[in-house]
């Protein structure tokens, strides 16, 4: 073999290794990252996160009023009771019905306003900012305004109706009309935050795309079904999830308009929780809606992500 045949072979072996070793290098440099940082993480989330998710499936077992030391055992008798009760299954329904809500009209809205204010137009910004301010706005203030506004004697809609000479409804106290009430606040309150996720995937689209549908003669919404929309689906595909993760978290909006009532029927899993688990110092019968909670919000999180994200 000559001199340059080894030289050859040898230059090529010693590009082969550079990735292994680029790669050492790069492992061994995290290991001191890891050594300092994980530890009190995984510390945090333990204390914080899985010790009380343990402490209440253990307390979901108890008839316990919350002082002193559990100590009668009930076994599965409150999650016999959960399933027994009718404010529970009509909280499940409301939760039902945010959800549906949430991905049919919330998402649409929010989408179609992303793409009215996603183009470089004079005053979009603005806009941008109108319809964000709701979502900043805290869930408990917004529950408070909207309260005054719904309300029968003082409220907008009671100028609204008295201005043409009729009776003020007062839809929060109407047990058949309450939950349509809240569901409106929620589209106004939440629809902000998805129009934003929408923007940041529309800026993220190639122009040279949409310029190529125009030159084809594609319409405005041949563009939107055929190109805008597919290219968005990751986006829809993480909105879609935000949305029926927090359609089942929903609490701190719904105590200050109506607590729940009337006569339960605006309770929520969460409401119901805390109506009939803390304030009723029946913390062994909470800490069970609570584990309810959590394995509904885990089976649809995870189901969801391997079924409609796995590729994202």
């Amino acid at each position: 073999m000559t001199n340059t045949t080894m030289n050859a072979a040898d230059a090529m072996a010693e590009q082969m290794s550079r990735p292994i070793r680029r790669r050492r290098s790069l492992a061994q440099g995290k290991w001191p990252v890891l050594v300092l940082f994980l530890p009190p993480a995984l510390l945090l989330f333990t204390v914080l996160v899985i010790l009380p998710m343990g402490e209440a499936a253990w307390y979901s077992f108890y008839d316990w009023n919350g002082y002193g030391t559990p100590e009668k055992w009930v076994g599965l008798r409150n999650y016999l009771l959960i399933f027994h009760n009718r404010a529970f299954t009509q909280a499940l329904l409301n939760n039902g019905l945010i959800v549906l809500v949430s991905i049919c009209v919330q998402i649409p809205l929010a989408l179609w306003l992303a793409t009215m204010v996603s183009s470089r137009i004079k005053g979009a910004l603005a806009f941008r900012l109108i319809f964000f301010l709701p979502y900043v706005l805290a869930d408990v203030a917004a529950g408070m305004i909207w309260r005054f506004v719904y309300d029968g004697d003082f409220g907008l809609v009671a100028g609204i109706w008295h201005a043409f000479g009729a009776e003020a409804p007062f839809w929060l106290a109407d047990r058949h009309v309450a939950m349509f009430a809240i569901l409106g606040v929620i589209v106004w309150k939440y629809f902000g935050f998805h129009m934003m996720l929408f923007i940041a995937g529309l800026q993220s689209i190639d122009k040279s795309i949409l310029e190529a549908a125009d030159i084809d003669g594609a319409t405005g919404w041949q563009k939107f079904r055929l190109v805008t929309l597919p290219l968005l689906g990751s986006t829809v595909r993480l909105s879609v999830f935000f949305a029926v993760v927090g359609s089942l978290q929903l609490f701190d909006m719904i105590m200050p308009l109506t607590g729940g009532g009337p006569s339960n029927s605006t309770q929520t899993i969460v409401t119901f929780l805390y109506n009939f688990g803390v304030t009723r110092m029946q913390v062994g019968f909470g800490s069970a809606v609570g584990v309810v909670l959590f394995v509904i919000c885990v089976t649809l999180a995870f189901s969801y992500k391997r079924v409609f994200m796995r590729n994202d």
